[in-house]
């Protein structure tokens, strides 16, 4: 079966000359506003929610002692998260790819020690967070996607003419995606592995593969989710929940019918700011892995199709950066982080909605979650660093005609 990769036809004119890819052709120009505007919205629309659906819980537990307590902490983060994004905004993309296997090897190591006892923190049922003394514990997993779509962008964009090998390609590509996915599957963590799965997947189509050896990994990865899902208890659960929750209406049920609730008393243009019911004890994770429900309530059907504006904005903003990429490196690893941070809003998305069985996972920008926002933030930030080098094609000036040059 011939090898099929949108990739290569877009920069098969930097195929010929490997070593020149970072610099033929390109033209450094500000970094893109749209994508940067539409992340802000996001981050400013999250602080709120996360305000709003979180300081009942705050007021009532004696543990947090402050109403602003989840605010102060997401506000945090997002600070940190913001300044680490104009770093690496201004930092070369390139240089990440000297880092790409010690941060991959880093990555796999903290994942590891998540599952150690009296090292990993467990919270929820699940021990996903790793404790580092007096620190806030962070999430490995959250890192670990940044970490392994950097590493497969370098790892993909040097053996691109390799790729259709069972042996030099899909092996070795599936042997690394597999080592993360399965390390974060023990954790147990299904919604990030999904998210880690389909985005590298995405990434070895993108590079050009081999068209059968791609749409066996497919069908191999979905029946291993299913098989995960079937025969662990708690996941079989939650699939009887979603295909009929009214049978357990206060148990594995509740979930979806208080997220359903949320989303239907919010109408048109919700009951304000604020005036959500559903965040009083009904709705669980209300300031993390629900909030949408919580926006669709207070905000109404209008606030919801705006946070799903805003993602396609990031979305199409995402793929125009990739298009224009000067090098393969610099595509791929646009189009993973472009793939990675929509497809997470969108699984959040649809679990809220009942569209999928239940998942815990955050909502990207918005959603409490320290880990998740700096990562995110630092992704956009790579992101951003991409668009400031673009392909000096004649079309592309002509579009670039009104953007200002500046030094690199």
């Amino acid at each position: 079966m011939a090898r099929f990769s949108p990739l290569r036809l877009s920069h098969r004119n930097l195929e010929a000359m490997p070593g020149a890819e970072s610099s033929l052709g390109e033209q450094t120009v500000r970094p893109d506003l749209v994508l940067l505007t539409a992340v802000a919205a996001l981050l400013l629309l999250g602080l709120d929610m996360v305000y709003s659906a979180s300081y009942v819980i705050a007021h009532n537990s004696p543990q947090y002692q402050s109403d602003t307590y989840f605010l102060t902490r997401q506000m945090i983060w997002a600070a940190l998260g913001l300044f680490a994004m104009l770093i690496t905004m201004r930092i070369d993309y390139r240089h990440w790819r000297r880092l790409s296997v010690p941060l991959m090897v880093i990555s796999l190591l903290a994942l590891l020690a998540v599952l150690v006892p009296k090292v990993g923190h467990s919270a929820y049922g699940a021990q996903r967070w790793l404790s580092l003394g007096p620190l806030p514990p962070v999430q490995p997993s959250e890192f670990a996607k940044l970490a392994l779509l950097l590493y497969l962008s370098d790892w993909l964009s040097r053996r691109r003419d390799r790729l259709g090998e069972l042996s030099q390609g899909t092996l070795p590509f599936a042997l690394s995606v597999g080592a993360v996915c399965a390390l974060v599957m023990l954790q147990p963590d299904m919604g990030s592995t999904i998210v880690i799965l389909v985005a590298s997947l995405s990434l070895f189509f993108l590079a050009g593969c081999d068209l059968r050896h791609f749409l066996g990994g497919l069908a191999g990865g979905g029946a291993i989710i299913a098989l995960l899902i079937v025969t662990v208890g708690y996941r079989s659960d939650r699939l009887a929940a979603y295909l009929d929750p009214s049978s357990d209406p206060t148990g594995v049920g509740w979930h979806i019918i208080q997220s359903s609730i949320a989303l239907g008393s919010g109408g048109l243009f919700g009951l304000g700011l604020g005036a959500s019911r559903q965040k009083f004890y009904y709705l669980p994770g209300a300031h993390t892995d629900a909030i949408y429900a919580v926006i669709g309530e207070e905000l109404g059907l209008l606030g919801t199709l705006s946070v799903l504006a805003l993602f396609f904005i990031l979305l199409y903003r995402g793929l125009r950066i990739t298009q224009r990429a000067p090098d393969s490196y610099g595509a791929l690893l646009a189009a993973g982080i472009t793939f990675w941070i929509v497809l997470q809003a969108l699984i959040n998305i649809a679990v809220v909605t009942a569209t999928v069985p239940f998942t815990g996972i955050t909502l990207p920008f918005v959603s409490s979650g320290g880990s998740s926002l700096l990562v995110s933030l630092v992704a956009v930030g790579i992101l951003l660093s991409i668009s400031r080098h673009q392909m000096a094609t004649r079309s592309t000036e002509n579009r670039n005609r009104g953007a200002e040059p500046i030094t690199a």
